[in-house]
């Protein structure tokens, strides 16, 4: 869905689309992956999500308030987006690439909100970037995480 009130970021990450989208469809994990810094927690169940499916949270944006969000698209292992009261969307489209890992896109769409122009004004849609960057690096090192350590095996120093 090409939106004219939008703005997108990628990244491609060492993950198949299926486990990338288990975590994005496991609403308890979004406050991992939140690169605003603004979801303080979950308050509804940890269900997996489904189109229709609600979930609620508590925000932190100056104060601290409740927020409730439906499912509006979904395609498995694809496709997600949700939206709350305000209408502006968050949608994750998955593209599997042919090393086994996944070009991951986040859309923001506040030409969906209620107050397209209002949020145009006052600089929220453009703020979003930064936020889903973060919000991308910190999906990608769920998986990308190196190995541990291991100790040095060099035994021709050895005494």
């Amino acid at each position: 869905m090409a939106e004219k009130q939008s703005v997108s970021v990628e990244r491609l990450i060492a993950a198949s689309a299926e486990q990338i989208f288990d975590v994005l469809s496991d609403p308890s994990r979004h406050c991992e992956i939140d690169g605003s810094g603004s979801l303080v927690r979950m308050t509804s169940s940890h269900t997996r999500l489904a189109l229709g499916s609600t979930f609620s949270m508590r925000v932190h944006l100056g104060v601290t308030y409740p927020t409730k969000n439906r499912v509006l698209e979904f395609e498995e292992n694809r496709l997600i987006a949700w939206a709350h009261w305000n209408g502006h969307r968050w949608r994750y489209e998955l593209e599997p690439t042919d090393d086994g890992g996944t070009l991951v896109r986040e859309t923001f769409v506040w030409g969906t909100a209620r107050w397209p122009r209002v949020m145009e004004l006052t600089g929220y849609d453009k703020k979003n970037v930064p936020f889903m960057e973060a919000t991308l690096e910190r999906l990608a090192a769920i998986f990308e995480t190196p190995p541990p350590a291991t100790p040095d095996t060099d035994t021709d120093n050895a005494a």
